[in-house]
This record gives C-alpha cells, structure tokens and sequence, in this order.
C-alpha cells in the first residue's frame, strides 16, 4: 500500500464514518485488508484498492471500511461502570419513570459484548429495562445477534459463575442464554447521521468511540447524542474520554469519571 493509498482511505473513513487511523497504522491497515482482498475476490490490498479508486462501489467501500474499524471489545470492560450503571444509574432513573421503565442506547456496541453486559447488568437488579444496541459495522453486529461466543471471549471480563449463569455450551463454543439474548435488539447505525426520528433514551452508553474519531467530527457527533438523550438522563463514555471543547452540550458529573448529564445550555436551548 502506498502513502497515497493509505491518504485516500482516511479520507473515505472520514467522510464516511467519521474514524481517522494514525498515520503509523499504514501497516496495520494493509493486514486488515488483505482478509477483505480474498473475500472479494481479489488478488491482493492493491488490486482491491485499484478498483476502489475507480469504480467505488458502495459495498466494497463499506466492507473495506468496517475492515478498518477498531473492533476491540470484552463483557464487563471497566467493571466499575457497570457497578455504577446497575447500583446507581438504573435505580434512580428508575424511580422517575412510568412503570420504571429505562430506555438504553449501547453506541458502538461492536459485537456485543458491552450491550450483554449491560443488560446482565440490567437482569440482575430487577430492573426493567429495554437495550438498544447499535453499530456501524454489519459484520460486528451479526456476530452479536448470532450470540455465540469462544471461550476465551466469556472468559474475558466474566466470572465461571457469571459465565454459567448467562450462557450454554454450544460446540466448542458459548451461546448467550435466551434470557439475555431478548434483552438487547441490534440495529445497524453510523454515529454520524442526524436523528430522523424523535427516540430518546435515558442512558446512552458510547464508550471508547469518540476518541477514535476526527476531531472535526466529534463534536457533531456528541451534539447528535445530546439530541438522543432525555433532559435527565446520562451520557456513559469511556473513563478516560473528554469531551470538553468539542461541545458545551455536556458537563461531567463529579467523581464519576466518564459520566455527563446535559449542561444547562443545552436545556435552555430545547426549552
């Protein structure tokens, strides 16, 4: 792959999902093509990016953009949000709605492990919940319907007694139990589209995703969140993610590292 090469595809990740890789990953993304080359059909990165150039076809660009996506993802990463989401979050949302019903958007859920978690999460305080999961990968969001594990993947983040009480041997793998798997609905969506309908939640959940994105996009992005979240509900980033500058959308709760709420401006202006 040529610097050219790599330059062109960071524009069309860009443009089109908003992600933007390092300019030290030209290797790292030549490998994560090359299983995309012999899926198609062709004879290596070259050839596939050849035809791109020229006749960018919308599957083939998507697939090589999702190829590229960082798909890193484990149950119960950073246990202590989940702590806080079923001992805090859920409770006292909980007490202000109708029925105690609490509507979860996971963003970027990958291949689902983080929505499972969540919902185990939600199952297990009684809570009355309903997750929606979303990705902008459709490869990613069929091996999360799918539900279907290996070992090391449960056995990344999750406990024997967790792993046993939520899924089932399935070959020489692990199947989320029914149970869980009716907890989260899965639903292909890209970060960067304008809300079209009027769906709020009450948690949005989008870890580890802004940090990968172009600047020029994350504020966008995070004000499409704003749009999406109820004027008090809780917006759950990544522990190290920051979102100040980009937006005056959001203030981060204190002691809470990861968790905003709505800032006042951003009340003033939907009233």
């Amino acid at each position: 792959m040529t610097q050219d090469d790599f330059d062109r595809l960071q524009a069309l990740l860009v443009s089109r999902a908003g992600f933007r890789l390092g300019r030290d990953r030209i290797h790292l993304a030549e490998h994560r093509l090359a299983p995309v080359a012999r899926r198609e059909g062709f004879d290596s990165v070259d050839a596939l990016l050849a035809t791109l150039w020229v006749k960018p076809v919308a599957s083939l660009g998507w697939a090589v953009i999702e190829s590229l996506l960082n798909p890193e993802t484990w149950f119960r990463r950073d246990r202590a949000v989940f702590d806080t989401f079923a001992r805090e979050l859920l409770p006292a949302i909980g007490r202000v709605r109708p029925e105690g019903r609490i509507q979860v958007w996971s963003a970027g859920c990958s291949s689902g492990q983080e929505a499972y978690s969540l919902a185990m999460a939600g199952l297990e305080s009684g809570a009355n919940i309903d997750i929606v999961a979303t990705d902008l990968s459709q490869r990613a969001l069929d091996k999360a319907r799918a539900g279907v594990f290996s070992a090391f993947e449960v056995q990344r983040g999750l406990s024997a007694h967790t792993m046993l009480r939520w899924f089932e041997p399935a070959e020489d793998a692990w199947a989320v139990r029914p149970e869980l798997k009716n907890a989260v609905r899965f639903a292909r969506h890209n970060l960067l589209d304008a809300p079209t309908d009027d769906a709020r939640f009450d948690i949005i959940v989008c870890r580890n995703v802004l940090v990968e994105m172009d600047p020029a996009r994350r504020g966008q992005v995070v004000d499409y969140l704003e749009r999406r979240l109820v004027d008090d509900g809780v917006l759950v980033l990544g522990a190290d993610e920051r979102i100040e500058g980009d937006t005056i959308a959001f203030r981060p709760v204190g002691g809470r590292r990861g968790l905003y709420v709505k800032a006042p401006s951003a009340l003033s202006r939907a009233a």
